[in-house]
């Protein structure tokens, strides 16, 4: 190899390949930087949209992305009858939860509830649930929701449900999911309505 007027010469045998320096130097930079790059945790085996996970104690609803720079998840919907209850309160009603507002971040809306020194039976229920050898259930957040109802409605049944996310305008009301048509509308927390648990994988 030889340095010519900043070109690089080769010489292999007879052949002759002559490169610019700054061409080569970059390439080789490169090479060096690129097994530094970040990886994404990954999880062999994820199933299409609306599949069973096996081993996740659900069916596969998607992707959400994270809020307010954390990592993005998968979300898991449980089948088990255990995961969904007929009539519930979200409680507390003249209790305002400033920690549970998210519209996005359901585990922490959840976390919120089952912390606080007031009631809040749809959140209680969730998190205390052990199914299939998982215990990190949780009441989705209304956009949480919206997601399941866009790709797996099929696993609900058409009524309005409970989401962990508090009515940013009214204290006593908390947003709910109707599945019938996909309208979300708030209500009074001393109301009863459905309430299904859900899970995540974070990516």
């Amino acid at each position: 190899m030889m340095l010519v007027d900043e070109n690089l010469i080769f010489r292999v045998g007879e052949a002759k390949v002559t490169l610019p320096a700054k061409l080569v130097m970059k390439a080789w930079l490169d090479g060096l930087t690129q097994g530094n790059q970040p990886q994404a945790r990954i999880h062999p085996g994820t199933p299409k949209i609306g599949e069973v996970w096996a081993g996740q104690g659900g069916v596969y609803a998607g992707v959400m992305r994270g809020e307010n720079g954390q990592s993005d998840y998968h979300l898991i919907v449980p089948t088990h009858p255990d995961a969904s209850v007929e009539e519930i309160t979200w409680g507390s009603a003249d209790v305002d939860e400033p920690n549970a507002k998210s519209e996005f971040d359901g585990w922490s809306n959840t976390e919120a509830l089952f912390c606080s020194r007031h009631s809040h039976p749809a959140a209680e229920w969730a998190r205390g649930l052990n199914i299939d050898g998982h215990s990190d259930f949780y009441l989705p957040a209304r956009r949480e929701l919206s997601l399941m109802y866009a790709n797996v409605p099929e696993l609900f049944e058409k009524a309005w449900h409970w989401s962990s996310t508090q009515s940013e305008r009214y204290s006593d009301g908390a947003w709910l999911q109707y599945f019938l048509d996909g309208y979300q509308s708030s209500d009074r927390k001393h109301y009863e309505f459905r309430a299904r648990a859900v899970r995540r994988l974070t990516i």
